[in-house]
């Protein structure tokens, strides 16, 4: 090295052992002025293959671009002009050693290859290089030695010598910086590059180098986010790589390619083996063995290589940046015993610790950037995947063959896209720990054995210990976590019924049995999460003392082995550090191998269900057929699949095109098999089916898509207004437009929830006229309709004057009145064609149709006998479907009870989905916007019935904080922060003693009393574990305490709530705040204290024992809690409501996609895959577009909060080199080894707050609703009737007055009347006269604005609600039921004996039914009473008021939903039961009130006439009128 420099290369006296370093200069030019070049060159293959992969279009020749080139050219001058130099010198004799000639040839080439990259990443459109970048830095760094050490010399020596080379030398330093700072700006967007034409691209992908790197590109959204709550308009839109289009394309071919390879392999081994065979007639037999086990080894293809290679490479790129983190998070430690040697030899030169301080700094800051670098790539990859494997799965359900399709549910699809993809994509975070632990499991046993030897065995076997312990703890909470599940699902289902049945609640005073029954629930389920709460106080409390105890065993073990074992900073500390990096890997191994073996059943599934057979597309063919006709199938056999049996056989068919084809036969003879096989959704067996033109197809059961009713008859085309109203006109749905609250722009529920079960039918055939095809399958549309209707339908459409006459038409029916006008009949018998011909042919024949004629001829006379349920069940929008009775005379808001119930039942669904409760589903939407009202009193557009769901943004109140407290009870949140602040205390103590015993002077080789450091060591660190177990267990209790008291707070006010907050407000949203508001407050809240607290803590025990150590630090201290602080303050708002649109962003993909599987064969008939799944794509990509800022959120604020920590790691050393006199080494290695693992808890302290301010919104809401306004007391003291009250039954009313709500009309005006003990008065009156007011205003569930009623001359509105309540008796118009026993429906409060019981069921008719019942008055109701008859459910409400028997009854008498006979059974028992009670009845058939004592005509809320029926009709006013229209006048 000396010949080749001419000096020294080496000299540790001048660089090392001095307070004023320098470098030899033969090391300045050679090692120095090398590394940037040796870097460049090694990175130079790598990246020219990149650039060729990755072409953008080429960017135009800037400014900047110029003078990036002009400078690196006069760097080549620069550097060859030193060259040159050299050369010049030898021609003059003096001879330069050959390191003059060497530096400055490699340097000039190398500036030269920069400056030709300049340009070819110009040309394949890069903006912004990092190798650049990072060679400009790199040349800078080196540099910065040689300009220093010039420097001093010149001042040592007073003149310059080497004048030329010292001046090119400072040439070159100016110009390597000005590249520097140039090669730090981007370029403009390539040229060429597809055209952008979204409205708000990702920044990410214009963005420089160092953005990306520190994801600079991000903060314009924090900022966004911070000012006010984002929304759907301000994300960005995906990167083009994200996209479902490339990604699914990507995933689609490398899927076909191994589907293609393994068909080859299988190929090959077929043809192999019959090649031999033919050759080699008697071959050797080895041979042929080879072949036969080649061929069983046939392997079904893997969806995993598929992945593999379409993700793997890009995932591999951020395990490269997992290796390089996980090998510089140990350099730490070992920079930490220097430093520590550093602070104990007193003569060793300051710049050594600012060195050691710098080089802390540097390589924590590098471990931030490669890690989020690594998680970026991990967390892009699992979207992608996700995406990748929803598109696979949602196209795969397209084209799947119905055999296959049957093997597994809609359901069980859909899984496989929601559950089965996430787990993926969860399982990506953390794959590289696979590799990744046990590689930092033994980098730290080494280095702690290198410390310590084989005591740190001893100490590992506590961790590995540990694992069992853990997971024992983890078994045993999931099965509490499925326990409390079980106790949840019954809680709120029981609350769901007693909200809908709120109503009959209240009439009967029955709350407190039900009170009672939520609260006995819900103590079990808090039960069991006390348990839990047990059980993750322990593990806890391993968690937190799991470090300590593994540096105790070990430090134990090291001072005990032998006496010579001396227990010092340097080896304490850097054991303490270690053992923090260790801890990570161990716990996350076990848990993702158990995500790994869980992944691994999902990938089985999916790949199953990839490779279920498809439909073969050309199984109908698209020919041309014999001119004329339209469908031709000639000797076709078609099956459901290929191993079940043919279902269809033989069948011959030539179908003239524009002709109308009936087919026909018995139930299950194979029509609609038929019409599956013309649209090629079954397996062709044999033959051939020819199918010429587009198709439409009306399936049996009616496919409605959750959109607008429009949309579903448009399907996707274009939309023409005079063909559409065509359409809706043909199919009788103009009538059903005027009765949907939003006309044609009605959304429509899922599967067609909200339309009746023949309107969906016509829904779905106008979809087929409006498409105009040429060809239209109708698989018996006419069936769900009744038979008024068809008729019209078939005129109007289907028949030979409809709007489709001229077309093509196959229609399956079972209506014989239509056959005599088809053109052609073919009848199917046991799936093969019988008979065919025009109807009079086929009766001639007298064969099996004949006879097909004779059996349904008789069905359809019987029918037209019977009053056609069906025609009023269309015009009642089909109570079975909707069970919205709405009711034709009586239309108050009280009475459209029932639809208000559908449509919260409705919100329910929607309302479990997402946690925001602003944006609400479709589903919610459809009463959201047309809120169910009296079509009568219109009330002004912007009184809406159903008020908005208000939500809040922002940041949260801290009184909202405060209410928690107050919940959990001041004194016990004092005492957990006490017992925080104890616990802390007793850690760092216990680290203050292991430093002040590593300062402990060594006396002849050893140190003295250990043994009694090791037991102060250890008492101090039990006592934290203690203390942890305590105040974690104590928050449990605390927060299952604040749970308790929330929801019984909640349930008490809601069962005094009055009647009219539930006719504004829907279920759902109710229910939301008992099933997820509360599920937060059991079991979020508390964890996220718990963790809050616990970083919060520890962070503050770093700070103070720093500032403790080196007071200095307290200067840094503020600076950075306002950098911290504003961090924090900017992603929290951000995350927050990124969040929020995520979870509102991802229900509907899922529901779009089981609305496809179930109407696929629909999509396809209408030729609208694609479309379809364009949908989809769009779907995922909206759910992706707000998932992927809320990832970069994350890093975002992961970078900048660990640069917070590296700045206390660097101010902890600096300060500790700066007071290293006034220091011990044991202080220095608490205070550092403190700092390094600060990071970590910085991080996870914004992440908690973030979590705890989302969530404890949970209890404002619950607030909110636990102090709505209540209704009167249920009992006054004092103001009790009497026990027989009311014993004659005197009903009065006085000057008395009511409304509904504030703000709406009075309906009862100033109302007299008297009403004797005994007598029997029926109510009638038109629609919105106020008939039902009076009845609610009788049990008060609404309140006199004036006036009052008297009973038994009390007055009801000084008694208590159940006083009053309890001593009237209703039968309610329809019938409500609780899932229960019989008895318990009856009876709920236990008040009767069985006889009384039993009485009461034969009285009202149903003592056969109940005695019939295995289980008599323990049979079991299910919800809503569904397993009974609704006539049996009104007579259970008889039932219910002869067990009580007041003396006021009243009969809401039930609109059409009952049958006659059930009515005539009540209206009997009434007459015989209560002849000396008050009977109240509501009249809407005036046949049952025509003997009653007096008639109460009212009218527009007054009272028109009231008399004796007879006096009424001869007075000839409007009862008299109504009676006429009756037909009893």
């Amino acid at each position: 090295m000396e010949a080749f420099c001419g000096s020294r290369f080496w000299d540790s006296n001048l660089t090392i052992h001095t307070d004023n370093p320098d470098l030899t200069p033969c090391f300045q030019n050679t090692v120095l002025a090398w590394i940037p070049s040796i870097y460049l060159w090694s990175a130079l293959p790598f990246y020219l293959l990149y650039l060729r992969h990755n072409k953008r279009g080429y960017i135009v020749l800037s400014m900047l671009s110029r003078f990036k080139t002009l400078f690196g050219v006069l760097l080549w001058c620069v550097s060859w002009a030193d060259l040159f130099y050299s050369f010049h010198e030898l021609l003059q004799n003096r001879t330069p050693p050959p390191v003059y000639f060497v530096t400055p040839l490699v340097v000039g080439i190398t500036v030269l290859l920069a400056t030709l990259l300049i340009q070819y990443e110009r040309l394949r459109g890069i903006q912004s290089s990092g190798v650049l970048i990072i060679f400009w830095f790199l040349s800078v760094l080196c540099a910065v030695g040689p300009l220093r050490s010039k420097i001093m010399t010149t001042t040592a020596q007073g003149h310059v010598n080497e004048r030329f080379r010292f001046t090119t030398f400072y040439i070159y330093f100016a110009l390597i910086i000005i590249e520097l700072i140039l090669s730090c700006f981007k370029e403009k967007p390539p040229f060429f590059s597809p055209v952008n034409i979204d409205a708000n691209p990702c920044p990410e992908l214009n963005s420089g180098f160092l953005s990306r790197l520190t994801f600079w590109w991000f903060t314009s959204m924090a900022i966004h986010g911070y000012k006010r709550p984002l929304e759907e308009k301000d994300l960005w839109s995906l990167n083009k790589d994200d996209t479902s289009k490339t990604v699914v394309q990507q995933l689609s071919k490398e899927w076909d390619r191994e589907k293609a390879e393994c068909k080859q392999k299988e190929d090959v081994s077929y043809m192999r083996k019959s090649t031999h065979e033919q050759n080699h007639a008697g071959g050797s037999p080895e041979e042929a063995e080879v072949l036969i086990r080649d061929k069983r080894h046939n392997r079904k293809p893997s969806f995993l290589k598929a992945l593999l290679r379409t993700f793997g490479p890009y995932f591999l790129i951020g395990s490269f940046f997992k290796l390089i983190q996980d090998l510089l998070s140990f350099v730490n430690p070992q920079l930490l015993s220097v430093l520590i040697g550093f602070i104990k030899n007193k003569d060793a030169p300051a710049w050594w610790g600012f060195l050691i301080a710098a080089l802390m700094f540097i390589c924590a800051v590098l471990q931030t950037l490669f890690l989020h670098q690594h998680f970026q790539y991990c967390i892009v990859t699992g979207m992608r995947l996700r995406t990748g494997i929803i598109g696979v799965i949602y196209r795969k359900s397209l084209v799947i063959t119905n055999s296959a399709k049957r093997s597994s549910t809609v359901g069980e699809i859909v899984n496989l896209m929601s559950v089965d993809a996430q787990r993926f994509m969860d399982l990506m975070t953390f794959l590289n720990m696979l590799w990744s632990a046990p590689l930092q499991i033994f980098l730290a046993l080494y280095f702690l054995w290198q410390a310590l030897g084989p005591s740190v065995l001893a100490g590992v076997a506590v961790m590995v210990l540990l694992i069992p312990f853990n997971s024992a703890i983890a078994i045993k909470t999931r099965a509490f976590q499925v326990e409390q599940m079980r106790y949840k699902d019954s809680r709120i289902k029981l609350m769901n019924e007693i909200l809908g049945g709120i109503k009959v609640l209240k009439l009967y005073a029955w709350e407190p049995s039900f009170s009672e029954k939520v609260l006995e629930i819900r103590k079990n389920e808090l039960k069991v999460l006390k348990k839990s709460a047990y059980l993750n106080s322990l593990s806890t409390f391993a968690w937190i003392s799991a470090p300590f105890l593994v540096a105790l065993t070990t430090f134990a073990v090291y001072v005990s082995v032998d006496e010579k074992n001396i227990l010092d900073a340097e080896k304490a500390f850097v054991s303490l550090s270690l053992f923090n990096i260790l801890k990570f890997p161990l716990s996350m191994l076990p848990q993702v191998i158990s995500n790994i073996a869980q992944t691994s059943v999902s990938l089985k599934r999916i790949q199953q269900f990839l490779s279920h057979d498809e439909l073969n597309p050309n199984c109908v063919e698209k020919k041309v057929i014999a001119p004329g006709n339209a469908i031709s199938v000639r000797n076709a056999t078609f099956s459901w699949g290929k191993e079940l049996k043919p279902t269809l056989k033989d069948i011959n068919m030539l179908i003239p095109s524009g002709s109308l084809v009936a087919i026909v036969g018995h139930v299950g003879c194979g029509k609609s098999s038929l019409v599956s096989a013309l649209l090629g959704e079954m397996e062709k067996l044999e033959g051939e089916v020819a199918v010429k033109g587009s198709v439409a197809y009306v399936p049996q059961q009616a496919w409605i898509q959750n959109a607008t009713l429009k949309d579903n008859i448009l399907f996707g085309q274009a939309p023409n207004e005079e063909k559409y109203q065509d359409a809706l006109e043909a199919c009788a749905l103009k009538t059903d437009l005027e009765v949907l609250p939003g006309g044609d722009q009605t959304e429509i529920g899922e599967k067609g929830i909200n339309l009746s079960g023949g309107q969906r039918q016509r829904v779905s055939l106008a979809r087929a006229v409006y498409s105009s095809s040429d060809i239209f399958l109708l698989d018996d549309p006419l069936s769900a309709v009744d038979s008024h209707v068809a008729k019209h339908i078939f005129d109007k459409v289907i028949g030979p004057d409809g709007i489709l006459k001229g077309k093509t038409r196959i229609l399956v029916t079972h209506g014989i009145s239509f056959l005599p006008q088809v053109d052609h009949i073919f009848v199917l018998v046991d799936g093969k064609i019988s008979e065919m011909g025009s109807y009079q042919e086929l009766l001639k024949q007298n064969k099996a149709f004949a006879e097909f004629l004779r059996n349904y001829a008789l069905d359809e006379d019987i029918e037209e006998d019977e009053p056609t349920m069906l025609e009023e069940e269309e015009v009642l929008l089909a109570e079975d479907t909707l069970s919205i009775h709405t009711d034709l005379v009586d239309n108050e808001p009280v009475t459209n009870e029932v639809r208000k119930q559908f449509l919260r039942q409705l919100s329910v669904v929607s309302s479990e989905g997402g946690e925001c409760p602003n944006k609400m589903s479709t589903k919610r939407r459809v009463c959201e916007k047309k809120p169910a009202e009296p079509p009568l009193p219109r009330k002004s557009a912007n009184e809406k019935l159903i008020q908005a769901e208000t939500t809040e943004t922002g940041t949260v109140k801290l009184a909202v904080f405060w209410q928690y407290m107050k919940a959990i009870s001041p004194v016990i949140s004092l005492v957990i922060c006490f017992l925080y602040c104890c616990q802390n205390a007793a850690a760092i103590g216990a680290n203050v003693w292991l430093s002040d015993w590593t300062n402990e002077p060594v006396v002849n080789g050893t140190q003295h009393n250990t043994a009694m450091r090791i037991g102060v060591y250890a008492a101090l660190g039990l006592l934290q574990g203690l203390i942890v177990l305590i105040s974690t267990f104590t928050l449990a209790m605390g927060g299952i305490n604040a749970a308790r008291t929330l929801h019984a707070a909640l349930l008490e006010n809601k069962f005094h709530t009055p009647q009219s907050f539930y006719d504004t407000t829907p279920t759902g949203r109710i229910i939301n705040r008992f099933s997820k508001d509360i599920y937060i407050i059991d079991e979020v809240i508390p964890h996220t204290i718990i963790m809050f607290l616990g970083t919060f803590f520890t962070s503050l025990s770093t700070m103070i024992v720093i500032i403790a150590s080196t007071p200095l630090f307290a200067v840094v201290i503020v600076p950075l809690a306002i950098l911290y602080f504003f961090v924090q303050r900017f992603y929290v708002a951000t995350s927050r409501q990124l969040k929020r649109l995520e979870s509102v962003s991802r229900s509907p993909i899922y529901s779009h996609f089981s609305e496809t599987v179930s109407g696929a064969s629909v999509i396809r008939a209408y030729r609208r895959v694609k479309a379809f799944v364009d949908i989809s794509d769009l779907k995922v990509d909206e759910n992706q577009k707000s998932y992927y800022p809320g990832v970069v959120s994350n890093r975002w604020l992961g970078i900048r909060v660990e640069f917070v920590g590296n700045c206390i790691v660097l101010f902890a050393a600096l300060f500790a080199v700066i007071g290293r006199n006034s220091l011990n080494a044991g202080l220095v290695g608490l205070s550092v080894s403190y700092a390094l693992q600060v990071t970590v808890s910085l991080n996870w302290m914004v992440r908690m707050t973030s979590e705890l301010e989302t969530n404890i919104v949970a209890v404002e809401r619950i607030k909110e609703y636990s102090e709505t306004e209540t209704e009167a007391p249920w009992i006054i003291e004092g103001k009790s009737p009497p026990e027989n009250w009311p014993s004659k039954g005197d009903l009065e009313f006085v000057n008395y007055s009511v409304r509904y709500r504030k703000g709406l009309d009075l309906v009862l005006k100033d109302l007299n009347l008297q009403v004797h003990g005994g007598e029997k008065i029926g109510i009638v009156g038109r629609t919105g006269a106020g008939k039902s007011s009076m009845t609610l205003c009788l049990f008060r569930i609404l309140e006199a604005v004036k006036g009052e009623i008297k009973i038994d001359g009390v007055k009801i509105s000084e008694i208590g609600l159940h006083d009053l309540r309890s001593r009237l008796t209703i039968i309610p118009q329809d019938p409500v039921l609780f899932s229960g026993t019989l008895r318990m429906n009856l009876d709920p409060f236990n008040k009767y004996s069985d006889e009384e019981i039993w009485k009461a069921l034969e009285l009202s008719h149903l003592k056969r039914f109940v005695s019939s019942q295995p289980s008599m008055l323990d049979y079991e109701c299910s919800e809503g009473g569904e397993n009974l008859s609704v006539g049996q459910r009104q007579l259970v409400c008889l039932a219910r008021a002869l067990l009580r028997k007041t003396r006021i009854l009243i009969l809401d008498e039930a609109t059409a939903a009952i049958d006659l006979e059930t009515d005539d059974l009540i209206q009997m028992t009434i007459r015989t039961q209560f002849v000396d009670c008050t009977v109240l009845t509501i009249a809407h058939r005036l046949n049952t009130i025509m003997d009653y004592t007096r008639v109460l005509v009212l009218d527009n809320g007054t009272i028109a006439e009231f008399d004796t029926p007879a006096n009424l009709i001869a007075a000839k006013g409007i009862f008299y009128s109504m009676a006429k229209d009756a037909g009893l006048a």
